[in-house]
């Protein structure tokens, strides 16, 4: 759920801006799972412009606040969260841990890295949601570990239906800065995609994981 629509707009804008987020729609991206796509996100990016990063950083602080009041603890989601939720935990002057996706197979084994007690309460930073399945991956690790996971915040989502399920049988509460609907109108407002490729992006929407085959 997007909070804010002029956050939420301001946010598109800028990811746009930086190459965040990147459109492509007559020549699409493969991603990891081997979907192909017209959108690749890449929000660690946004950590190398100060300006940027700090309007991010600001308004994921407030929205914290506004959902849970201050948490015990603050955690990012490894590794493209690691930055971000850093930054908002300093913010908010709380303490930070970040989540791997799976235990370290050396040293002390590790999932959740920095402090951490049993029972405390914990608001997890996302840079991005696609199908939802690695961000609530870092969920079950803190919630194993006895941590009282308050809800999720992330950067962008794509809003598949697929997450929104997997969010909601988890009953893990998801709230984002922005998300595909306003990334289009922005990417339309400004002539950054052509009509045709706004077309194209819409059309990849309904059904990521069979476009193109």
């Amino acid at each position: 759920m997007v909070l804010n629509k002029n956050t939420a707009k301001k946010t598109a804008e800028l990811l746009l801006q930086i190459n965040a987020i990147k459109l492509k729609p007559e020549n699409p991206f493969t991603w990891a799972s081997g979907w192909k796509s017209p959108i690749y996100c890449d929000n660690r990016i946004l950590l190398s412009y100060p300006s940027i990063r700090n309007f991010i950083k600001d308004e994921m602080a407030k929205q914290v606040e506004s959902l849970y009041g201050k948490p015990d603890v603050i955690a990012g989601v490894a590794t493209g969260a690691i930055g971000m939720g850093a930054l908002v935990a300093d913010a908010l002057g709380l303490p930070f841990i970040y989540v791997r996706p799976e235990p370290k197979s050396h040293g002390r084994q590790n999932q959740i890295e920095g402090y951490l007690e049993p029972h405390q309460t914990v608001v997890v930073i996302e840079d991005l949601i696609s199908t939802g399945k690695s961000s609530l991956n870092a969920v079950d690790a803190l919630e194993a570990y006895g941590a009282n996971v308050k809800g999720m915040l992330a950067i962008f989502t794509y809003g598949f239906e697929t997450a929104t399920l997997n969010f909601a049988e988890r009953k893990v509460e998801l709230h984002t800065l922005s998300n595909y609907e306003y990334l289009i109108e922005q990417a339309s407002e400004t002539n950054y995609i052509k009509e045709e490729q706004l077309n194209t992006l819409m059309q990849w929407r309904k059904n990521p994981s069979k476009w193109l085959q």
